[in-house]
């Protein structure tokens, strides 16, 4: 992509920025003006840049620049097979947009809704909260994303609270060639725990664009499971931000599935910013075609007794592209860190490709670190266990995919939903 084509994108974007009146509380106002002056002194990333040199990102400026349209057309039936048997709060989300109608709120011990909604009851919390984690002072995207910044899912966990029932905030995808900015924020306080789901669904194959930022902080001893599915249309393009902020001992868990889209990319930024935090991260990426996904992962360390783990697999077919970044930092004050990274890849086929790349940036001398990294195909071995145990090559190999994929999804704790997962692995691993 060249830098002029990248330039008259983003002048569009700012075109249509001024033309929208603004009409809410003065430090919205100021943070969208900031975000709006960053994206004017910044450029779209091209492969000259480290941190995307494996992910071409030109094809999106062939799209308009149109942002998305309020549709009020979309009917309970039509997205009823994304509820989820243990869900009794809901927040949808159209194109970007709020739909009282679809969602559903039901607990009085929670506070849930839409970001226009709770800005006069609960303006104090969402100031200190909104756009302080996810920085855009060096991301064009997340820039982007708060200068747009309208409808939010907002979902804030009160002090020793322990929220029984998971979180479905759902990112529906209805039009073609429009760009949405979906935005979440949840903020569990002292003592809370709770689960989301945030999840992102087309309703049919369009090329458009969703650029999601998600913001998280947990106060002292809070506990958040975050579960994230992408499965957007393969003709679409996802870029999402999202940010986490880990008070003392609080605890963070987070699962990734990405299935969709034609070019994706999910970065995923965890500061662990008081001492005995800790963090699980696990992902998934499941492609093929010619599809490509980016996953970009930072885990910070900043004080003593930290924890971390993460695993990370790729199951690439056809010519599909699939990139694994992470990086873990510990601090030069962050002593007795326990972190441990790995990074397992299948090819499925002689013209997938998969890049990882696993970063340790250490500068404390008493820590526990290790990372790995494997890329490779089905083991010969095992195919002819199972053949020799009646099965087909063909069946053989499906159930060594699905087996390798599965190990992520039942780390997921919803039950109706990692049946809907494991299901859908299983579909796409037969198929191929």
């Amino acid at each position: 992509m060249s830098e002029v084509t990248g330039t008259n994108y983003l002048e569009c974007l700012l075109k249509s920025w001024q033309a929208k009146p603004i009409e809410s509380l003065s430090w919205l106002n100021q943070l969208r003006a900031q975000a709006i002056d960053r994206v004017s002194t910044q450029k779209l990333p091209t492969k000259r840049d480290e941190e995307w040199r494996f992910t071409d990102i030109s094809p999106l400026t062939t799209l308009p620049y149109r942002p998305s349209q309020p549709d009020v057309n979309l009917r309970i039936q039509d997205i009823q097979h994304l509820f989820l048997d243990e869900v009794k709060n809901r927040l949808v989300f159209v194109d970007g947009y709020y739909s009282l109608q679809l969602s559903a709120v039901d607990n009085p011990a929670l506070v849930i809704g839409n970001l226009p909604a709770l800005l006069s009851t609960h303006a104090s919390i969402l100031e200190s909260h909104l756009g302080q984690y996810a920085r855009f002072d060096q991301n064009v995207f997340t820039a982007l994303s708060t200068a747009f910044l309208r409808d939010g899912a907002v979902i804030i966990a009160p002090r020793n609270t322990v929220i029984a029932d998971p979180i479905h905030v759902i990112f529906i995808a209805t039009q073609h060639e429009v760009t949405s900015y979906p935005r979440c924020l949840l903020i569990g306080e002292s003592g809370s725990q709770i689960t989301l789901i945030e999840d992102y669904v087309a309703l049919q194959e369009a090329a458009y664009i969703t650029n999601a930022v998600t913001e998280v902080s947990l106060a002292g001893n809070a506990r958040a499971q975050h579960i994230r599915i992408q499965r957007e249309s393969t003709q679409a393009f996802h870029f999402a931000n999202c940010a986490v902020a880990l008070a003392h001992a609080s605890h963070y868990q987070s699962v990734s599935i990405t299935q969709g889209a034609r070019i994706s990319r999910h970065n995923l930024d965890v500061r662990l910013t008081d001492e005995a935090a800790e963090c699980t991260i696990d992902g998934l990426t499941l492609i093929s075609g010619h599809q490509l996904a980016d996953t970009h992962t930072c885990i910070d360390h900043s004080k003593p007794n930290g924890t971390s783990h993460q695993q990370h697999k790729c199951i690439a077919d056809d010519t599909a592209h699939a990139v694994f970044n992470g990086k873990i930092i510990v601090r030069p004050h962050a002593q007795r860190t326990n972190s441990s990274q790995s990074s397992r890849n299948l090819l499925l086929s002689k013209t997938a490709q998969v890049d990882t790349k696993p970063q340790l940036e250490i500068f404390a001398d008493d820590v526990k670190c290790a990372h790995g990294a494997t890329v490779g195909q089905l083991d010969p071995e095992e195919i002819f266990y199972l053949r020799s145990r009646g099965l087909s090559e063909k069946a053989a190999r499906n159930l060594l995919t699905y087996a390798f994929g599965a190990e992520i999804i039942n780390r997921i704790p919803v039950i109706s939903l990692k049946q809907q997962l494991a299901q859908t692995v299983l579909e796409q691993t037969q198929s191929n």
